[in-house]
């Protein structure tokens, strides 16, 4: 190729310099959040597969035989012995301190164990504790009576490599044997499980593929935008170089080695760019953690990918659509006629909806669950339903255009609508990013919206009351340990009352009676009014459920006296002060006689039966966030190239006489039109295709109205259109001062 040839079609005016900073910049960016976006991914993956132990569940500490002839009858459970192959673990369910949840294991081993827990060196003893770097700086600025009392004495950290991130909570304590069979919670465990999400792996990687192309299409749409700046100004450079004698090989050529170029050093930009980011990356918490920052490196080999493929599409698309636009020695035409589009564009939107509903039938209508199907049918109709909205949009805006021209009333409608009529490819383009954004918000915020609060049941005679905390006595405490820990509880500050519930058997024992049987005298700190006339009054054991929401009535007890029942249950009456929360919790956790930690029915706002798609809440505002941001770069670029292509044109109306604010109407309709036609549409989508994609991770999960942090991502989309077409106003009295119009 001759260099003297290249250097005349690619530089020579500040336009050009202009242009190709431009696409060196676009590209930059997008390289940037491409690989931000790949760390992200990355990180995800490597802080499950960190944390997958903590979902290690084990076996049965105990066994049950069957009696012979008799496969329903059970003879009485004996106990698993503990190996130097096993280990003694109690996963407790909520250890909660003020409003974070904290992940702790109770181990017992013998001292030959050969079980290796993930981030320690060994077992600790009973009373000792390991605990992640987080926990334990939050236990040392913390007062001792509300979090470090409930641990015993600390002998190491967890190391990294057993830790979601830098802010995980998690300890692993030690226990007796006896202590832990007597919970009744404990299982013996002889590895750790590699899964981070057992059974829900596929959903949970599913519901990551799909947000990764939700993401990842809007900045493809970016870079291919600013690939395409100052494409009418290089068609009447290549018209020129044609008439001089170029081929039309050539052309192509030079049209990809000039968009090659600046792409390469956007590109390589956009790496260094990244880097410089990832610290800042890494700060974003996701599921009550951050990352570490190691996570998010993609590594040079990623990188590489990344800019080869970047600028390898970016120069065939740039050789390719030169090609398609037959640049003749003759020159150019200036308004380029594009091919109509027609109704076959539904094509794959159509075809993606089919592939997510066909997912759906199969689950909540045949019942089948085909996991090596499902997912490729939701994330295949997922990334065909983003391509399907780009692909039809066109023939949506060219339909809208013309029922426009109809009704036009001013030079500016006519102007505009004629426009896009005569280009609805190019003009729809330039919105495109826009349009994929609100779909992508609207998606993001019909998965999100699953995810409700659980609100706990008010402060009402006969239910437990908020402020308050339970905890179930261990089989095999005795009545005075059980009285010393409820007085130490009552004592505390902040505590009203410390009631002893009693049973005919510890409730983690199949015998325990449905029914707790209470001192009347004690009844009123419980929050119970109609109080019986009688020493001993029973209430329902759902008493202690906080999703029970029908008050419940005290009865007379069948017995006079406690005599032959055993305690059950701690339940402490605070103020609702946070301090005295956690000091409750300490004194009952830590005193020796409780087989779970105490919990209160405040503890339901930190749990969901959703907890997978709660984790990816924080991903989902984040995804709304860098597709809008992303959508607004991509509609100011395009606006600005489609001011920059028709300056000529745009300049000419201006010598004939046409005011500036004219031309500014026109631009702004031709963006208005297209966004408008298909906003509707893309919003409708979006939750259509949230909730097939909800439905098909689980069936039991609903969607519902989507919360106001939508309504203000909507508000700031429109917003960001109008001050990306915005800015371009400027661009146009620039842009079509007499001087353009000199070539005449």
């Amino acid at each position: 190729m001759n260099r003297g040839l290249l250097k005349l079609a690619v530089v020579g005016s500040r336009s050009s310099y202009g242009r190709l900073t431009g696409i060196t910049g676009g590209v930059a960016v997008g390289v940037c959040l491409l690989l931000l976006l790949w760390g992200g991914a990355n990180g995800l993956n490597a802080r499950d597969d960190r944390g997958a132990w903590l979902r290690e569940t084990g076996s049965p500490s105990v066994s049950i035989p069957t009696t012979a002839g008799d496969p329903t009858a059970s003879g009485p459970a004996t106990p698993v012995p503990l190996t130097a192959a096993t280990v003694l673990m109690r996963a407790n369910p909520v250890e909660v301190f003020r409003d974070q949840l904290i992940n702790r294991r109770d181990f017992a081993a013998l001292g030959s164990t050969t079980v290796k827990i993930p981030g320690i060196a060994s077992p600790p003893a009973p009373g000792e504790y390991y605990a992640s770097p987080a926990l334990q700086h939050l236990i040392e600025t913390t007062p001792q009576d509300q979090l470090g009392d409930r641990f015993g004495q600390f002998v190491g950290t967890i190391g990294e490599a057993a830790l979601p991130g830098p802010d995980s909570l998690i300890v692993v304590t030690g226990a007796t044997e006896t202590e832990l069979r007597q919970s009744g919670h404990a299982f013996l465990v002889s590895a750790f499980t590699t899964n981070p999400y057992g059974a829900s792996a596929a959903a949970y990687s599913t519901v990551l593929l799909i947000g990764a192309i939700a993401v990842f299409f809007p900045v493809l749409l970016l870079i291919s935008i600013v690939t395409g700046l100052g494409a009418a100004q290089r068609r009447e450079r290549f018209a020129t170089l044609r008439l001089i004698g170029a081929s039309p090989r050539t052309i192509s050529r030079i049209a990809a080695v000039e968009t090659a170029v600046p792409s390469l050093i956007g590109a390589v930009f956009g790496v260094v760019l990244a880097a410089v980011l990832r610290p800042a990356t890494a700060q974003i918490t996701v599921n009550g953690t951050r990352m570490f920052e190691a996570d998010l490196a993609t590594g040079w080999e990623a990188a590489t990918a990344v800019v080869v493929l970047v600028v390898t599409a970016s120069s065939l698309v740039a050789a390719y659509r030169t090609s398609r636009e037959g640049i003749g020695p003759l020159g150019v035409t200036r308004a380029m006629q594009e091919r109509t589009p027609n109704a076959w564009r539904m094509v794959p939107l159509l075809a993606g909806l089919a592939a997510m509903i066909t997912a759906v039938l199969l689950i909540r209508v045949l019942e089948v669950r085909v996991p090596w199907l499902e997912s490729p049918l939701l994330i295949g109709g997922f990334a065909l339903t983003l391509v399907g909205i780009v692909v039809v949009g066109p023939w949506l805006t060219q339909l809208v255009s013309r029922m426009g021209l109809r009704q036009a009333r001013s030079a500016a409608a006519v102007i505009a609508a004629s426009r896009i009529q005569r280009t609805p490819v190019a003009t729809f383009r330039s919105v495109s990013g826009l349009v994929i954004a609100v779909f992508v918000v609207s998606v993001f915020a019909g998965a999100s919206s699953i995810i409700q609060e659980a609100e706990a049941p008010a402060a009402r005679p006969g239910l437990l009351q908020p402020a308050s905390l339970h905890a179930t006595v261990a089989a095999g405490s005795s009545q005075d340990q059980v009285a010393e820990a409820a007085r130490r509880a009552g004592q505390l500050p902040g505590i009203r009352s410390a009631t002893i519930g009693y049973g005919p058997a510890a409730l983690n024992q199949r015998d325990a009676g449905p029914e707790i049987f209470l001192r009347a005298e004690d009844a009123p700190g419980l929050g119970f009014e109609d109080i019986p006339e009688t020493e001993i009054v029973a209430v329902d054991s759902s008493f202690l459920h906080y999703w029970t929401t029908q008050p419940l009535v005290l009865t007379r007890a069948p017995a006079q006296n406690l005599d032959g029942l055993v305690p059950v249950v701690i339940v402490v009456a605070a103020d609702g002060t946070p301090e005295a929360m956690d000091r409750a919790r300490t004194a009952l956790d830590g005193s020796g006689v409780t087989a779970i930690p105490a919990t209160s029915p405040l503890d339901i706002k930190l749990q969901s039966s959703a907890r997978l798609v709660q984790g990816l809440a924080v991903l989902a505002y984040l995804g709304m966030f860098v597709a809008i941001a992303i959508a607004g770069l991509s509609l100011a670029v395009a606006t600005a190239s489609a001011v920059l292509d028709r300056k000529r044109v745009l300049g000419l109306m201006r010598l004939m006489g046409m005011p500036v604010s004219v031309l500014r109407r026109i631009i702004t309709r031709e963006a208005a039109v297209p966004l408008l036609t298909v906003l509707l549409l893309s919003i409708a989508l979006g939750f259509l295709v949230a909730w097939l994609m909800v439905t098909g991770i689980n069936d039991t999960y609903r969607v519902t109205w989507p919360a106001t942090d939508y309504f203000a991502a909507l508000g700031l989309s429109l917003v960001l259109a109008l001050a990306a077409v915005g800015s371009t106003f400027s661009l146009i009295r620039a842009g079509t001062a007499i001087t353009a119009t000199r070539f005449e």
